[in-house]
């Protein structure tokens, strides 16, 4: 069964909220990443000050992982209420996902493609038909595990 998880995007204080919601619900961050860490050919147009903010972070919460990350400026979407916030599908594999991402963006938009990331994951965005934005992943390292 696939999990899904919120995904919270932040103009730039992704970890200063981070560190509040594990303030309230304790826990341990599993992953912190800064877009610093990235391969030089995704970061070669951000600007420095950019660098050091959070490409992606997670707490848990319970059974559910709290996710999030920066954007913002030329280097990223420009943020809205309402287009601030993802849903983010784990799915049990790639053909699993791939089935979930062609279901989700079905009369919507494909902001990025299936394909096999630096991070490890397959993994791809849409926004669907009512305006929603998805996150479909898979790590078969995770499904291993």
């Amino acid at each position: 069964m696939p999990a899904l998880n919120p995904y919270l995007t932040f103009e730039g204080n992704c970890e200063e909220a981070f560190e509040f919601y594990r303030s309230i619900f304790g826990g341990e961050f599993t992953f912190v990443g800064r877009f610093s860490e990235m391969p030089d050919d995704y970061k070669k147009d951000m600007p420095e000050e950019a660098l050091e903010k959070i490409m992606h972070m997670s707490l848990p919460i319970g059974d559910q992982v709290l996710m999030g990350s920066d954007t913002g400026g030329d280097w990223g979407a420009k943020l809205m209420v309402g287009n601030n916030m993802s849903l983010s599908v784990n799915a049990d594999s790639k053909s699993d996902a791939d089935h979930i991402f062609a279901k989700l963006s079905e009369g919507g938009e494909i902001t990025m493609p299936m394909a096999n990331t630096f991070w490890g994951d397959y993994f791809g965005m849409c926004l669907d038909k009512f305006g929603i934005n998805w996150m479909v992943s898979y790590n078969e390292q995770a499904q291993q595990s």
